[in-house]
């Protein structure tokens, strides 16, 4: 502690005391390296009242203390302000003040200031995007990143990063080049397209499509194709940010391939076809299909855009996963344009890829717009080399965490589960090893259940959600019949070892709550879906 308060910037240390002192009049104490028994919360809460309430109960006594150590802190406040411009003196002057106070008989131990400005400090210097275990059993889960990256894309990232690279030039012509020459090459062998691009999302790739080949004209679409995506996103409004018109045709649940042929004219820019992700629809349903839609399109030579979304390069049937199409379907059947995102199904970072027709694909490139759409070195470096795996499929299954956590039987699953068992009993943790089913995420295969095993802890789940989400490294699990439950299908096995340590640090190790955890409890993605 004495050490981090000496070499931290007096700046930081004093904006630290200063929340120290506002959790104290906030009637929140927050001690974690002082805490007076293992899996206890604020002065001796539980973590089950603590991720209720966000505070304990203060008698009397604890009042007078409190305002002995407010009073303390003020000064400890004022002393870190005046040494701002004076580091050094002012860092002894803080610390020692602190280390007095731990003596000082009318401050508790557990209420020590020195331990409280550390702990604010710690908040402080941590950053805000940071890594956790997703054990929810949602693969793709949205909100918790999507895809990770394969090690070949880790290491291409890393490579790229440290230097320069020929991101804009072209090194056998010894001039300026492009990067949208980069992945193209890979994109069209594993598509059969003639041409490809990347921009940032997939999105964005559908707003370029169109501002591309129907700004200020019509695009027809089906009324059942209409559909929001995560993060209340719906289609039809990027589609309008597009400049195109949106011409709407057939009904939610049924739609012909005459109901575009009917709405043709002069005004029509483009027909368009969004393959539905998140849901299905069932029983009295038809819909036109790219191959039918590409006839009408090639008869009055309109664009087709096919947006399907979940990127999959690679058929998931011999899995026990059939039902989405592939990337190389639509440039198949005849589409203008396919696009697809590089972090869902295709297991790469994210990303919005458009592939199909040279002319429309220089098109699109040659859009103003692109440059704001465009994506950075380290993307395109991650995105190759998670293409390039593409190549062997038996490498791909076995190399890009997402598919493999999809591909693994429910045997290799329930094996890693029994063994985090084990372990977790062995340090004392009651749990059972359950049957579970996890879902794949990202809005791809929206109705498949995939058997899996998970950990079921025994005790009060929302204090074990609290406890998980609040260690150096967040574990988000799910809360299912009153118990939480981690689902290792959806933690990359290759991290089963730091996940156990992470998972047995959390639940053992004594730790106190911070209120920030608390209003986030609210909305956490153990609760959420996340699967869009």
């Amino acid at each position: 502690m004495r050490a981090l308060l000496l070499h931290a910037p007096q700046a930081l240390v004093a904006e630290a005391a200063r929340r120290a002192v506002a959790r104290a009049r906030g009637g929140l104490v927050t001690s974690p390296e002082v805490s007076p028994g293992a899996g206890r919360g604020p002065r001796g809460a539980s973590p089950e009242e603590a991720h209720d309430t966000g505070c304990a109960d203060v008698d009397d006594a604890d009042t007078t203390d409190r305002m002995h150590e407010i009073r303390a802190a003020d000064n400890m406040v004022s002393a870190a302000d005046n040494t701002v411009s004076a580091a050094d003196r002012g860092s002894h002057m803080f610390v020692e003040g602190a280390d007095e106070l731990v003596h000082d008989d009318s401050a508790r131990q557990a209420n020590d200031w020195g331990a409280r400005v550390a702990a604010e400090l710690r908040l402080l210097e941590r950053p805000s995007l940071r890594p956790v275990f997703n054990a929810t059993g949602v693969v793709l889960h949205t909100n918790l990143g999507r895809a990770p990256l394969a090690a070949a894309a880790l290491d291409a990232i890393v490579r790229t990063a440290g230097g320069a690279t020929n991101l804009e030039y072209d090194i056998e012509q010894g001039r300026r080049g492009t990067r949208y020459s980069h992945c193209v090459a890979l994109l069209c062998e594993l598509t059969g397209a003639e041409d490809a691009i990347v921009v940032n999302n997939c999105a964005a790739a559908l707003v370029l499509a169109l501002n591309t080949l129907a700004d200020g004209r019509e695009a027809i679409i089906s009324r059942g194709e209409l559909i929001e995506i995560g993060g209340s996103f719906r289609v039809p409004d990027i589609m309008e940010r597009s400049g195109a018109v949106l011409r709407e045709v057939g009904t939610t649940n049924r739609t012909y391939a005459d109901d575009y042929r009917a709405a043709l004219g002069a005004d029509t820019g483009a027909l368009v076809k969004v393959h539905r992700s998140n849901f299905e629809v069932r029983g009295f349903v038809a819909e036109a299909s790219v191959r039918d839609l590409s006839a009408i399109a090639g008869e009055r030579g309109i664009p087709l855009v096919y947006d399907f979304g979940s990127g999959l390069m690679m058929d998931l049937a011999p899995y026990g996963l059939a039902g989405e199409p592939l990337a190389r379907d639509g440039v198949r059947d005849g589409a203008t344009l396919t696009l697809m995102s590089g972090d869902k199904l295709l297991g790469g970072p994210q990303a919005g890829i458009i592939v199909g027709q040279r002319d429309a694909v220089a098109a699109c490139r040659t859009n103003p717009l692109c440059r704001a759409l465009r994506v950075d070195k380290l993307t395109l470096a991650a995105l190759e080399a998670t293409l390039a795996l593409y190549r062997d499929p038996l490498r791909a299954v076995r190399d890009i965490p997402a598919l493999a956590m999809l591909t693994a039987s429910a045997d290799e699953v329930k094996e890693r589960v029994e063994s985090l068992g084990m372990a977790l009993r062995a340090a004392g943790v009651a749990c059972d090893v359950v049957a579970s089913e996890a879902t794949v995420g990202g809005g791809a295969f929206p109705s498949a259940r995939i058997p899996s095993w998970s950990i079921a802890l025994a005790g009060h789940a929302p204090g074990h959600d609290w406890a998980l989400r609040s260690g150096q490294q967040p574990i988000v699990g799910r809360i299912e019949d009153d118990r939480m439950r981690l689902d290792l299908r959806s933690v990359p096995a290759a991290l089963d070892a730091d996940f156990t340590d992470a998972l047995t640090r959390s639940l053992l190790e004594p730790r106190t709550h911070s209120p920030t955890d608390t209003a986030s409890s609210a909305v956490s993605p153990t609760r959420a879906s996340g699967v869009s």
